[in-house]
């Protein structure tokens, strides 16, 4: 670490370390390692971009079409169930009717 006096300051020291002064070097090879990377990246890539976007489209039409598949299905098993359900629910009203008219005669 080094001790610097401000001007301002009124003889109190400011201390620095080391790292503050290398940071921006350090941002600067972080910056480099990126665009190196990057470029790593593209030269070892299985595919050509345009292919492998392509292959990315029909995956997703493809996941896309099972969703909507599965979305078809639970509704129409939700419509099932309501029918059922909804019979039920008369059959039993129906019965509570007949057992009031009974106990009104």
């Amino acid at each position: 670490m080094a001790n610097e006096e401000t001007p301002g300051n009124s003889g109190r020291e400011i201390e620095t370390t080391e790292s503050s002064r290398h940071a921006p070097g350090f941002a600067a090879g972080l910056v480099l390692g990126v665009l190196i990377g990057a470029g790593f990246a593209l030269l070892v890539a299985p595919e050509q971009g345009e292919k492998t976007r392509g292959r990315l489209r029909k995956r997703m039409r493809s996941l896309g079409e099972g969703a909507r598949e599965g979305i078809e299905r639970a509704s129409a098993r939700t419509r099932k169930e309501l029918r059922r359900r909804q019979r039920r629910f008369q059959a039993e009203l129906e019965r509570a009717r007949e057992r009031a008219e009974d106990a009104l005669d």
